[in-house]
């Protein structure tokens, strides 16, 4: 099985997974519940992941892919500002790199991660990965190595920010919040680079000369 299938078979089943945990919850979901929504054998299931919250994870790394990507091709010369509303503005009329539907599932799997301890383990592993790969984007930034203890300072700092924005907007979805409120270009991409800037001290937003 190449990579590219088997992180489709697994994006599939964290689908089906994180379903049926906003439905009837983590607690009342078997592997072979997920397995039987999948159209696949338990032991399928099993040989992807360790455990049937870990199927949540792929999930919960696409609410971040979007970002990511996005902060993957920062130029230099630019303040992230005007990157953010830029890029954000094109998908938004161009084909996103992750559907609406599992940004939804995102939102609702990052919500359920505040009840759900094993939950809670999925999504700070996908806080964690996002914190090394933004030590790349930054140390390519600052023209650092990522394990430079300064690039590895500001990675977390930016990191822990998106991670509570994250929640913070996934919490107010959940509650009944107008999607549209959020579909703001301009200030979403303020939002997002205020946070940043302010937890690196200003190290991170600014154009690079």
């Amino acid at each position: 099985m190449s990579d590219v299938q088997r992180a489709r078979i697994r994006l599939q089943i964290s689908r089906e997974a994180a379903r049926l945990f906003w439905d009837q919850g983590v607690a009342a979901t078997s592997g072979d519940q997920i397995a039987e929504a999948v159209g696949v054998s338990t032991r399928t299931i099993w040989r992807h992941f360790r455990n049937k919250e870990s199927c949540a994870e792929p999930v919960i790394m696409q609410g971040v892919v979007t970002l990511l990507g996005v902060l993957s091709a920062w130029p230099k010369d630019r303040f992230l500002e005007d990157h953010l509303k830029a890029e954000l503005a094109r998908l938004g009329v161009e084909e996103p790199p992750v559907s609406f539907a599992d940004e939804m599932l995102a939102t609702q799997m990052i919500w359920l991660a505040d009840t759900e301890p094993a939950l809670r383990a999925s999504w700070l592993m996908a806080c964690d990965q996002t914190e090394r790969e933004l030590g790349v984007i930054i140390g390519n930034r600052l023209g650092l190595p990522p394990d430079d203890l300064e690039v590895r300072q500001h990675a977390a700092a930016a990191a822990a920010v998106i991670r509570i924005h994250d929640e913070h907007i996934g919490a107010a979805i959940v509650a009944g919040a107008d999607v549209a409120e959020y579909a703001d270009v301009e200030a979403l991409s303020k939002r997002y680079a205020h946070a940043i800037r302010t937890a690196t001290g200003g190290a991170i937003g600014d154009p690079v000369i």
